[in-house]
Formats: structure tokens, C-alpha cells, sequence
């Protein structure tokens, strides 16, 4: 559901995010990363991502979160893997398409077809950028990405909520061209925004630098299908580091706002361009994805 990072299986964990007690906030150092203090007390929408996906690298704080949403919603599980397998196929088209930028905002946790790796079997000469503002995730992607071309690949502190602080950023302006086409991910993030937050703003001023032929991969929960279970269970993020706030279809399609929309359009993932046949129960995602082009 949350940032769609999922574990990495040939990294190795950040010691102690399980099988050690918890200890509230404590300091860590990660390869050359400083992590000034990761507060264990309070979940964190990425951690539980990757417990939803069968991953260490989160605390007993997110784990108990996870199991409060799973509780009243056990397609969640599921939710998560149509999350990763969306991006997998977006970068992986967008790629295909000529696209050889790609600004990845609120990467989560990296792991196994993170999107470098999948745009750069396409495309060996992808440029990425990888943003978020999770230590514990920026300490994985640091490391995951350690030995990657510094011309071709970066990863940076920023927050979505401050778009200018991303777009002028010294890393992001020496990696990327922004007047040849650039694709900004935004997948499984926007729902992370509260109204105060002005999301429909913060993806304005993103297309507002897209190039034409530039792109926006979104992807964004629903309580479209059943609201009353859907709004019950993100109640579980009441008290992680951000809230989870359902959107609508009409909502979430703001976002393309003077995009074209790549067939099929702002659908559910499992209906984006699947590589096969939709599995069984595919309703039960309620998470809407698409890709709009900038003319």
C-alpha cells in the first residue's frame, strides 16, 4: 500500500530492525549515511510496506501498525505486491518508450526491481534519482545504489512536500536534463499528502518542469469500492509518521491535469497493461494507477 520499495534479498538489513528489542530512538551509521536518530516508537509508512511484503527491515511499532490495517483488510498484502509489479511495468514501458530519466519520489525501501534496475534492463543508460526523506530508506538505497555510476544515478533528502527543494537540488539538476524528457514517479506517495498539504500544488509545479514528452506515473489508494472497510483500515496509520488519506477517481485524476493519459487510462493496477492475465480478485485492489504524457 505505502511506498513501493520492497526488501532487498542481497543487501544486507539495517542491524537491528529485527530480532532486537526496540529501544525508542537510537543512532545509526549506515555505509557513510548518518542517520542522526531513528525514533522506533512511532511507525513509519515505508517499514510497513516492507512488512507487508515479508520484509526484516522494519520495527515491532510498524509491525503491530501493519497488523491493524491487515486485520480489517487482508488484501493488503496483496495491495503492496500490485504496487511493485505496477512500477515494475511502468518504468519498464516508459523505458521502452525512449524514456531515459526518471525522478523516483518517495522511493521506499529499495530491493529487487527497484527502478534503476528495471529501466536500465531497457535502457543501460538511464539516469535515475531516487528522493525521500526516510533515513532508514535513504541508508538502503546509499547502499543498494553504492557502486552506480555518480553520473547516472543519485539519491537525496527531500521531502515531496517541498517540490522546489527537489527540482533545485545540485544532484538532481547534475544528473538530470530537464530539456529532454523526464519521467517523475510519484507511486504510492501522493496518498501520503493531507489537504493541508496542497497535493494537487505540489504535482502542479512538477508538470510544470516536465519537458514535452515528459511523463507522471501515479499511483494512489481508493476508498472508491468499499469505503466504510477501506477508511477503517488506514485508521492503522493514525499514529505513524503520516496519515493515510483515501482519494477518489475524479480526485486522484486531477493530478494528470493537462496530461495526456496513456491507454488504459487511470485504472486499477492490476489493469494497467498487465503482462498476462488478470489474477482472480483482482477488484480488491483499491489502488488506481496511470501515466500521463506532457504534449
Amino acid at each position: 500500500m505505502p511506498d513501493h520499495g520492497g526488501p532487498a534479498r542481497d543487501e544486507p538489513a539495517l542491524h537491528g530492525l529485527t530480532g532486537e528489542p526496540d529501544s525508542g530512538a537510537r543512532e545509526l551509521l549506515v555505509s557513510g549515511w548518518e542517520v542522526d536518530r531513528v525514533d522506533t516508537r512511532v511507525a513509519h509508512p515505508a517499514r510497513m510496506y516492507d512488512y507487508y511484503l515479508g520484509g526484516k527491515d522494519n520495527y515491532q511499532v510498524d509491525r503491530e501498525a501493519a497488523e491493524q490495517v491487515l486485520a480489517v483488510l487482508p488484501e493488503g498484502r496483496d495491495m503492496a505486491l500490485a504496487n511493485r509489479a505496477f512500477l515494475g511495468r511502468a518504468v519498464r514501458f516508459l523505458a521502452a518508450r525512449g524514456i531515459r530519466q526518471f525522478l523516483d519520489i518517495g522511493t521506499g525501501i529499495p530491493g529487487p526491481g527497484n527502478t534503476g534496475e528495471v529501466a536500465r534492463a531497457v535502457a543501460p543508460d538511464a539516469r535515475v534519482i531516487y528522493v525521500d526523506n526516510d533515513p532508514i530508506v535513504l541508508s538502503h538505497t546509499q547502499s543498494l545504489l553504492a557502486h552506480h555510476d555518480p553520473g547516472h544515478t543519485a539519491v537525496i533528502e527531500a521531502d515531496l512536500r517541498d517540490a522546489d527543494s527537489i527540482l533545485t537540488h545540485p544532484d538532481v539538476l547534475r544528473v538530470l536534463d530537464f530539456t529532454q524528457p523526464v519521467a517523475v514517479l510519484l507511486v504510492a506517495v501522493l496518498h501520503f499528502l493531507r489537504p493541508v498539504d496542497e497535493p494537487v500544488e505540489v504535482v502542479a509545479r512538477l508538470r510544470q518542469v516536465l519537458p514535452s514528452g515528459g511523463c507522471l506515473v501515479v499511483s494512489h489508494g481508493t476508498g472508491d469500492f468499499e469505503p466504510e472497510r477501506a477508511f477503517s483500515a488506514v485508521k492503522g496509520y493514525s499514529h505513524a509518521t503520516a496519515p493515510f488519506v483515501l482519494r477518489s477517481h475524479q480526485q486522484i485524476g486531477e493530478f494528470f491535469d493537462g496530461l495526456d493519459l496513456v491507454e488504459p487510462g487511470l485504472v486499477q493496477l492490476p489493469w494497467w497493461r498487465p503482462d498476462g492475465a488478470v489474477p482472480e480478485e483482482s477488484e480488491k485492489i483499491w489502488i488506481y494507477g496511470g501515466i500521463g504524457v506532457k504534449r
